[in-house]
């Protein structure tokens, strides 16, 4: 047996594992786990395992991963060069197995995928079934930038954008994919149509988390009556960077039913589909739209004067 290389991922604090809960009808559980990963692939790889363990544990049958869960690397560049073809390398097969072992839903946060560009990646959510076959991919649409006092980024020098729009059939209703930056977007998730689940896998920095993660997140849910679920790399990393946690799941009122501030650890929910029904039913706006997101629906510019 070959022993892991040691964790090089930042000290964190460490939540203690949520209690196993007895089956409820109707009730299905869902995690989503946090992590401060660091340059190792291998030590990330293994610190996801001991979490999604603690998920099953009490009961997860769907779990999500935070964005770059197997690389947060001392400089941008790191995770070009970690970067992998769809259906191979270590990073899908680890997620493939675990899906599999476990018997769940795994959303893999987001991997570093190869692209046209040798200097780029594409930042892909993946999402395999119960049986480790990878049914989904979902490439991250809009590119964070930010230039802030001390903090500068530029994700579009090393990521290359994705284009297309992603919604699953899962057995616990239509996830729609999005990944971190994707959230201030409220377009992306009306061009998704009427989901049940929204994944939301993060990275946000301290400074824009602390003032727009929560409210941000508890929004998506509300306009769109869906549940939200958002695992999030919160901690100190090796690079020097701060990112905010806080991962939680939101009901569709806006709800928030498990979350954690920071450390690494899950958090756990029940998806309840009849209340989620039941809330629809009383409060149907979603069929009360009339405005086209695609931007089919004219504007009048009146210029006073």
């Amino acid at each position: 047996m070959t022993r892991a290389k040691p964790a090089t991922f930042a000290k964190t604090k460490t939540r203690p594992a949520p209690k196993a809960v007895p089956d409820t009808t109707g009730i299905v559980r869902v995690a989503a786990v946090q992590m401060a990963s660091g340059p190792n692939v291998a030590a990330n790889l293994a610190e996801a395992g001991r979490l999604i363990d603690m998920a099953v544990t009490a009961g997860a049958k769907l779990v999500a991963l935070p964005e770059f869960f197997a690389i947060m690397g001392m400089k941008d560049t790191d995770k070009v060069a970690a970067r992998e073809t769809e259906g191979k390398g270590p990073i899908q097969k680890f997620l493939a197995t675990q899906a599999k072992k476990h018997g769940i839903w795994l959303v893999g946060g987001s991997v570093p995928m190869a692209c046209d560009n040798p200097r780029k990646v594409r930042n892909a959510c993946l999402v395999y079934d119960d049986k480790g076959k990878l049914v989904a991919r979902y490439d991250k649409i809009h590119l964070f930038g930010l230039d802030l006092g001390n903090e500068h980024y530029k994700e579009q020098t090393t990521i290359e954008a994705g284009d297309r729009v992603v919604v699953v059939e899962t057995p616990f209703g239509r996830l729609g994919l999005s990944v971190c930056y994707d959230l201030r977007f409220p377009e992306l998730y009306r061009a998704m149509g009427n989901v049940d689940l929204i994944v939301v896998p993060a990275a946000f920095t301290a400074t824009t988390g602390k003032a727009h993660f929560e409210i941000l997140m508890r929004a998506r849910a509300i306009e769109n009556l869906a549940y939200v679920i958002a695992p999030a790399q919160g901690g100190y990393h090796l690079s020097g960077r701060e990112t905010h946690g806080d991962s939680m799941i939101v009901d569709p009122w806006g709800n928030i039913l498990d979350r954690l501030p920071r450390g690494s650890g899950v958090v756990v929910a029940g998806i309840n589909r009849a209340y989620q029904e039941s809330l629809r039913k009383s409060l149907p706006a979603l069929k009360h739209r009339t405005l086209d997101c695609a931007g089919n629906t004219p504007v009048d510019v009146i210029k006073a004067g």
